[in-house]
């Protein structure tokens, strides 16, 4: 099986001049991914990369990497995306990656309506599944309480009724 590679943010700058640098991410489970020792993997090549120290400052994760101590040995990832591997996020079992959503079928009174082809964020960092019909695309709110069964082998989810939410 193929190692399966997850995007977690995007190296924006650097940070002084001992190596530091900022990545911005929206990644869902950041606590389990810019901790010390973690790996990750920069860039389309996905060049190996070890987290030394980590911190969170404004909007940004900053991290420095084992073996790099200058800004000039980290200028050249400037602008280059971060990634990890699936399996070193040891999810829960009952915890999903965002894009593990995609492809689903949604379910509303028992009637497939469409399918979730996006997640976005909306208004007070709530996120919104972007389910597309036979003649639209709707938003529906990514609320655990809105969802009554999700079937991972039917790739089937099932909303509770919300009135006026498909009519």
């Amino acid at each position: 099986m193929e190692e399966e590679f997850i995007y977690v943010g995007k190296i924006v700058n650097t940070h002084g001049i001992k190596g530091e640098i900022r990545i911005l991410s929206d990644f869902e489970y950041k606590d389990k991914v810019f901790v010390p020792k973690m790996k990750l993997y920069i860039g389309r090549k996905k060049e190996e990369v070890v987290i030394r120290t980590y911190r969170h400052h404004k909007n940004f994760e900053m991290i420095t990497m084992e073996g790099y101590t200058d800004i000039n040995q980290v200028l050249r990832f400037k602008g280059l995306y971060v990634y990890v591997k699936r399996v070193d996020l040891s999810l829960a079992e009952d915890e999903y990656l965002d894009q593990d959503y995609i492809g689903l079928g949604v379910y509303y009174n028992r009637q497939l309506q469409g399918t979730i082809i996006d997640i976005r964020s909306g208004a007070l960092g709530k996120k919104l599944f972007v389910v597309e019909t036979l003649t639209k695309k709707i938003l529906v709110p990514f609320e655990k309480e809105l969802i009554s069964k999700l079937d991972w082998a039917e790739r089937k989810l099932e909303l509770v009724p919300i009135t006026g939410l498909f009519e």
